[in-house]
C-alpha cells in the first residue's frame, strides 16, 4: 500500500533495516526522522536507498536559504525521494530549498512542516501565535505552496479543510494516526485521527511510527492499517 509510510524511529540501522526487510513489500517507503539520523547519520539513508527502499527523510530543515539549499543538495545526491523543511521557515527559504530540489522527476519532493501534532491553541500562545491552529496551519500552508513547495504536513485534523483549498496536485502528508487498539499510544500528539478518517479526510500519505514499530508483530499490524487504507479509498 503505497500510502502507508513507516516511521522508523529507532536507535540503529540494524533495526531499521530489519523492519524495512520485514515491511518492505507491504508498504510504501520508509521515513527517517531525526532519531535515527542522529544515531547513524546519512549511510543510513544510503544503504536503503541502494536497497530500493523510498526515503522521505524528515529533518525539517529550518535555517538560512543558503543553508537549507546546501542540504537539500546534499538530500538529492543521497537519493532521497521526499525531504521536509520548516514553513516557518519563510518563503525565502522555502523557495531556495525547491531550486535546490530540482525537477519533481528527478529530486526530492519539497515537503513544509506546518504545525506539530504535538501542539494545541494554548501551545501557540505560548509561543507568541496569536492565530488558531487552524489559522496558523492556513497561513503556513498558503506561504509553502506560494514559495513552490509540493506538500505539506498536517495533522489529520487540518487535512479536509487543505484538501478543498488546494486541490488534488498538492501533497498532504499526515502524522498522528491512532486507533481505539493503540490510544495507549497517544502520548505527545494532541491532533490525532484514524487511518480510515484521515484517507477518507484526502491524505495522500499516512506516517505511522510506534503503532507499527512498539507492536508485537510489525508486519501485521502494517497489514492491518494497509487493509483500512484500502477499504477508505474505495468508500
Amino acid at each position: 500500500m503505497d500510502q502507508l509510510l513507516v516511521a522508523l524511529d529507532v536507535d540503529s540501522a540494524d533495526e531499521a533495516i530489519k523492519l524495512s526487510n520485514q515491511l518492505r513489500d507491504v508498504v510504501g517507503g520508509f521515513k527517517i526522522g531525526s532519531r535515527l539520523f542522529t544515531a547513524e547519520g546519512p549511510e543510513v539513508v544510503r544503504k536503503m536507498v541502494k536497497r530500493g527502499d523510498k526515503i522521505f527523510l524528515d529533518l525539517k530543515y529550518h535555517d538560512i536559504p543558503s543553508t537549507v539549499a546546501g542540504a537539500v543538495h546534499v538530500a538529492r545526491n543521497l537519493g532521497v525521494w521526499m525531504l521536509t523543511v520548516h514553513a516557518s521557515g519563510g518563503a525565502d527559504m522555502l523557495r531556495a530549498a525547491k531550486e535546490a530540489a530540482g525537477e519533481i522527476e528527478h529530486g526530492p519532493r519539497i515537503i513544509a512542516v506546518t504545525v506539530l501534532t504535538s501542539l494545541n491553541n494554548l501551545s501557540l500562545s505560548q509561543l507568541g501565535i496569536t492565530n488558531s491552529i487552524t489559522e496558523q496551519v492556513d497561513y503556513w500552508t498558503k506561504l509553502s505552496r506560494d514559495a513552490g513547495a509540493d506538500g505539506v504536513v498536517v495533522s489529520p485534523w487540518e487535512i479536509e479543510r487543505t484538501r478543498a483549498k488546494y486541490g488534488s496536485n498538492f501533497t498532504i502528508i499526515t502524522p498522528g494516526i491512532r486507533d481505539q487498539t493503540n490510544q495507549i499510544l497517544k502520548d505527545d500528539q494532541n491532533r490525532t485521527r484514524s487511518a480510515t478518517e484521515a484517507i477518507k479526510a484526502g491524505a495522500d500519505y499516512l506516517v505511522v511510527g510506534r503503532p507499527i514499530v512498539a507492536a508485537s508483530d510489525p508486519r501485521a499490524k502494517a497489514i492491518q492499517l494497509c487493509e483500512q487504507i484500502a477499504k477508505a479509498s474505495q468508500g
